[in-house]
C-alpha cells in the first residue's frame, strides 16, 4: 500500500468577523501566539487570512488587509521555516505577501475577482490553490444550484485551471478546493465529501476546508466553536480519497484523526 501523509493547513484570521473565530486574534501579539499555537500542534501550513469570507460579509480595504497580514507574515518567517499561505483575493496582498515570507497564494476567487492576480501567480513558482465558489460572500448561500454539483465543479475547475495555464502558471503549481460552503447547501457539501476522489481526476493537489462550517452545525445542532469533532471525522472520511491537505482551525484534533485513518487505509 502506497505511504500518505495528508497535510494540514492551520487556520489563522486576522480578521473582527470570521465566522468562527473572529475577533479571537485580531491583535498582532494574540495572532502571533496563535500562530505559535497551530505550529505547535503539528500544522504543516499556516494560512493567514485578513478578510472574512463568510457568508454575507463585507468586503476590506486593502490597506486594513496589509496591516492585518503583512507583519504577522513577517514575524512569523522570521521565527519559523513552515509554509505560509497568504487567503486573499487581492493582488497586492499576494504580492507583498510573498514578498514577506509567504510560500502559497490562496484564492478563493479562482483569480477572478482582481485581474492583476495572474500576472502575480505567473510571475512567481509559488503553489497557487483555486476554489470554486458560487456568486460571492455576499450572495453566495442566496438559494445556491446545480446541475449536478461534482460535474459543475469540475467543469468550473478545469475551466480556471486551462486558463491559468494559457496566461503562464504551471499546471503542476495549481491546488484545487471545491469549496466546502461557498455557495451549496447541506445536500452539496455532503455529495462533495462523498465524491470527493473525483477531484482526483484534475491530476492535481487537493484541498478540502470544511472546518466547522455550518452544515456540520445543521447536521450536529453545534455552534461553530464546538464542531471540532465532526471536522476531525470529515477530515478521517477524506483520507481514503487522497486529499492532500486538509484545512482546519484545531490541527491537534485533526492531526490525530488523520494518524488513526491514514493507519487503517495504509493496513494490509
Amino acid at each position: 500500500m502506497q505511504q500518505i501523509r495528508t497535510r494540514v493547513m492551520g487556520i489563522l484570521n486576522v480578521t473582527p468577523d470570521s465566522f468562527s473565530d473572529g475577533g479571537n486574534f485580531q491583535t498582532f501579539d494574540d495572532a502571533l501566539l496563535q500562530a505559535e499555537a497551530l505550529i505547535g500542534a503539528g500544522a504543516d501550513i499556516l494560512d493567514v487570512g485578513g478578510e472574512s469570507t463568510r457568508p454575507y460579509a463585507e468586503p476590506v480595504s486593502l490597506e486594513e488587509e496589509l496591516a492585518r497580514t503583512i507583519p504577522l507574515i513577517k514575524a512569523v518567517r522570521s521565527r519559523h521555516t513552515i509554509p505560509i499561505s497568504i487567503d486573499t483575493t487581492k493582488a497586492e496582498v499576494a504580492r507583498q505577501a510573498l514578498a514577506a515570507g509567504a510560500d502559497i497564494i490562496n484564492d478563493i476567487s479562482a483569480l477572478k475577482k482582481d485581474p492583476e492576480m495572474i500576472a502575480v501567480a505567473a510571475s512567481t513558482n509559488v503553489p497557487v490553490i483555486i476554489m470554486h465558489m458560487q456568486g460571492t460572500p455576499a450572495d453566495m448561500q442566496n438559494r445556491p444550484s446545480y446541475s449536478n454539483v461534482v460535474d459543475d465543479i469540475l467543469a468550473f475547475l478545469e475551466e480556471r485551471i486551462n486558463w491559468m495555464v494559457q496566461n503562464g502558471v504551471n499546471r503542476e503549481r495549481i491546488i484545487v478546493d471545491p469549496g466546502i460552503g461557498f455557495g451549496k447547501t447541506i445536500t452539496h457539501n455532503l455529495s462533495i465529501i462523498k465524491h470527493l476522489d473525483r477531484f482526483r481526476s484534475l491530476g492535481l493537489q487537493v484541498l478540502l476546508g470544511h472546518s466547522r462550517k455550518s452544515f456540520l452545525g445543521h447536521l450536529t445542532g453545534l455552534e461553530a466553536e464546538q464542531r471540532d469533532l465532526p471536522t476531525a471525522v470529515v477530515s478521517a472520511l477524506a483520507v481514503p480519497h487522497q486529499v492532500d491537505i486538509i484545512r482546519v482551525h484545531d490541527v491537534a484534533a485533526t492531526r490525530q484523526a488523520l494518524q488513526v485513518a491514514e493507519a487503517i487505509f495504509q493496513a494490509e
